[in-house]
């Protein structure tokens, strides 16, 4: 059975620590254990991936307690947390719940699905945050962007006194940059010396081009952003998301190190998820856990 996983029923983990090193244990003794390159095609199918996100959706709105300010992030597994959020509102069974959004489109969404929004500015605290994420290693080292609302993202996120990012076993790598490149938004007046700058980090930079209108992606903020990728990996994630912002004329980059507090991992074969802290889905891949450098 490597490379599958085989649960018999939807499964969110207690927060106690011994129940979760037995259910743990269980697995194992089953065969359980996943390799890294199998990861993936777990999630092969629309319906799959659907699934996976729902399954995280609840888990991450079932943290929320009556009076909270909510951050809310953007992506598909946000919205659908965001429209969880708004269905308990509107069954009572959460209340004076406000929410803010990292984003238009968060906003927007809140809104429709009868959750109150509020200006960040107008707050003093968030008191959690839950957003979702393009790619996260075993360090909860994040790569997010891919939505071009990185910026406003790391900012609520890091204002929250916990931030909880929702992830599907597909989003899980060893090293950062496996697959997506790194979103870097940029000041348009500064595009051309940014590029070349990016170049000596050894990153390949391309202008993201819209998909629905001539021209390039102009974010919330007014600004334009580029993917950076960088054929090698991101063996630093924190010392390359410094040396990106310290380059004049960048706004915000998509590398997030140090903020979350906890990542919550999908995982699913056929008709079955199952919702994992990072650590627990960790022990359950064969590969070592210092796989990537600890920041």
């Amino acid at each position: 059975m490597q490379g599958t996983i085989c649960f018999n029923s939807i499964v969110y983990p207690k927060t106690n620590h011994s129940k979760s090193l037995r259910k743990l244990a269980d697995f194992k003794r089953r065969g359980l254990s996943l390799s890294i390159s199998a990861v993936a095609q777990n999630v092969a199918t629309p319906e799959a991936q659907d699934a996976l996100k729902r399954a995280l959706a609840k888990k991450a709105v079932g943290l929320v307690k009556p009076g909270m300010v909510v951050g809310l992030g953007t992506g598909s597994t946000a919205s659908l947390a965001i429209e969880e959020l708004g269905r308990l509102i509107k069954q009572g069974k959460l209340k004076d719940v406000v929410a803010v959004g990292a984003n238009y489109q968060s906003r927007v969404l809140a809104r429709q699905f009868g959750v109150k929004t509020v200006d960040l500015n107008d707050i003093n605290v968030i008191d959690i945050a839950f957003d979702g994420v393009d790619e996260v290693d075993f360090n909860k080292n994040l790569l997010k962007g891919g939505g071009a609302a990185h910026t406003m993202q790391k900012v609520v996120d890091s204002f929250a006194k916990e931030c909880v990012i929702l992830a599907d076993e597909s989003k899980v790598v060893l090293q950062l940059g496996s697959t997506f490149p790194v979103p870097v938004e940029v000041l348009p007046a500064a595009i051309s010396p940014v590029l070349r700058r990016l170049i000596t980090l050894g990153g390949v930079p391309e202008i993201r081009s819209a998909l629905r209108k001539d021209g390039p992606v102009i974010t919330d903020l007014g600004n334009m952003v580029v993917d950076v990728s960088f054929p090698n990996g991101i063996p630093n994630p924190a010392d390359l998301e410094m040396r990106i912002n310290m380059i004049p004329g960048v706004v915000e980059n998509g590398i997030v190190s140090g903020i979350a507090k906890s990542v919550l991992v999908a995982v699913q074969d056929g008709d079955s998820v199952t919702v994992l802290d990072l650590e627990e889905f960790v022990k359950l891949i064969n590969v070592p856990t210092n796989a990537n450098s600890v920041q």
